[in-house]
């Protein structure tokens, strides 16, 4: 079982934060002292009086390995639960452990609200809670996933523990969990949908479980295609009962998720992403479908996966130009809503391959909370369309020879330039949108022998029209977006 443990020193609100992580994630809370004192008919002091520290750590040790074995829950652990190597690997094996940490002011106020509950304390408080932190102070830094929570309220470093742990549970348009992490034991479907490139690398981590391969790209992504997989569920003998698992990138996800939406009035489906573009941005919210000849996603349902699991290793076997290709979704993520995501990307290729994980849960979480917000678009998950009207239209001009994180880097410094013609972005928020996605290798013009005229063509018969104008999200700041319609469509690309 994965169990979410959190740890740290007393006073870092690891009960608090963790009931609020609990009920965000619909998962039971426990707090192992709670369950040490109901198992010795005691509190906690009156062991480490009558008993003695190691008859407690004795306690922690069973109380930890026999929790382990129960169903996933949040667990606060206490200060010192992870001291014995026994319990640290017992808790490694069994989940993911997040180190809350804080200063020693901010340790020192809490714990004095509640005088009396730590027997390790007792006496000079200030000096014995400083000895604590010298003492543990390299155990604490050994824990690679740690949560500064000094000067934030409880919601915040919950919603931040969600974010480290890679752990989310969406619920405004059908409920399912998202995960960061290894595939772990694939025991979970009925059969795999994935394409000829992804088979090549990842299907053997499957072994046992029936597969249908399709042609790679873009253009694959029709209705002959859906007719495949719906054939094949047939021969597979899937019915009301089976699980489909969507193995690929976002053509993957879409094509699979929309085939399940419709057979048999509606199947289960997994998706396990295997690009950085899917994982941040196509495997969440539920879209899916298959484009016409006239303009991409233009036939589609709103049919959630059952999970998602995102597996940053899976994207090792990426080539460098697919990388940055899903960078461009990234730094749109961090346009609209998250500078501190927009920063990592301004750090350059480089620094993304070595930190993917943290870029792929940073990134993930954004789209997340807009699409919780506002799940069928209704209002402001449109800012995710953010350089997708003039980006569909480029890709689609290009006859997909562009990726589609190139157009939408195209797309993105196209309507941001617009943007600052018409007074909403500043140009040095512009100068900063485009050589970020320089920086990361990605094409911020539209070519110069591409057609203007059926680039326009394109953008009016974009999903997102309305009757009179096209609705964009132009960038006002890093970290604000706005929604403006607009009519004059030659004006967004002029430069």
């Amino acid at each position: 079982m994965t169990h979410l443990f959190l740890y740290g020193p007393p006073g870092t609100g690891k009960s608090t934060i963790g009931r609020l992580l609990a009920k965000s994630l619909q998962l039971p809370f426990v707090d192992l002292d709670r369950i040490i004192e109901t198992n010795a008919g005691m509190s906690i002091p009156q062991i480490m009086e009558q008993r003695g520290e190691t008859a407690f750590r004795d306690m922690e040790t069973a109380a930890l390995k026999s929790l382990t074995a129960e169903k996933e829950n949040v667990v606060a652990l206490g200060g010192g639960a992870l001291l014995r190597e026994e319990n640290r690997a017992c808790a490694e094996t069994n989940g993911k452990i997040l180190l809350l940490m804080a200063e020693l002011p901010t340790l020192l106020d809490r714990v004095q609200r509640e005088p009396g509950k730590r027997p390790l304390l007792a006496g000079n408080l200030k000096n014995k809670l400083a000895a604590l932190l010298e003492k543990r102070k390299e155990h604490y830094a050994s824990f690679p996933l740690q949560l500064q929570v000094d000067g934030k309220p409880a919601e915040q470093n919950a919603r931040e523990a969600q974010i480290k742990l890679g752990r989310h549970r969406l619920s405004a348009m059908g409920e399912y969990d998202v995960m960061v992490g290894r595939i772990g034991d694939p025991t979970y479907g009925d059969l795999i949908v994935t394409d000829e490139n992804v088979a090549k690398y990842h299907l053997e981590k499957f072994n046992g479980i029936k597969s249908v391969v399709i042609p790679a790209g873009e253009e694959h992504k029709n209705l002959q295609t859906v007719s495949r997989l719906w054939q094949a569920f047939l021969e597979n003998g899937l019915d009301r009962k089976s699980v489909v698992i969507a193995l690929g990138g976002g053509v993957v996800g879409d094509l699979t998720g929309f085939a399940a939406s419709a057979y048999m009035r509606g199947i289960d489906w997994i998706g396990i992403p295997t690009t950085l573009l899917s994982m941040v941005d196509a495997s969440l919210g539920g879209k899916t479908g298959f484009d016409l000849p006239e303009g991409k996603n233009l036939i589609g349902s709103f049919h959630p996966p059952k999970r998602v699991i995102a597996d940053p290793s899976l994207l090792l076997t990426l080539t460098a130009r697919e990388l940055r290709s899903g960078m461009a979704e990234v730094v749109k993520h961090g346009i609209i809503s998250s500078p501190d995501l927009f920063a990592m990307c301004r750090r350059g290729m480089g620094w993304v391959k070595d930190n993917l994980e943290e870029v792929v849960k940073h990134a993930m979480a954004v789209k997340i909370k807009i699409i919780e917000e506002d799940p069928y678009e209704k209002g402001f998950r449109a800012a995710l369309n953010l350089g997708h009207t003039v980006g569909h239209a480029v890709e689609l001009v290009s006859r997909f020879e562009l990726r589609h994180g190139e157009a939408i880097a195209i797309g993105m410094t196209a309507e941001a330039k617009y943007s600052a013609r018409v007074g909403l972005a500043s140009q040095s928020a512009v100068e900063a949108i485009e050589s970020t996605l320089e920086a990361l290798g990605l094409p911020t013009r539209i070519p110069e022998n591409m057609p203007r005229e059926e680039i326009i063509r394109a953008m009016r018969v974009d999903k997102k029209k309305n009757a009179k104008s096209i609705r964009f999200a132009l960038p006002v700041e890093i970290g604000k977006v706005e929604l403006v319609n607009v009519e004059d469509l030659e004006a967004v690309i002029g430069e």
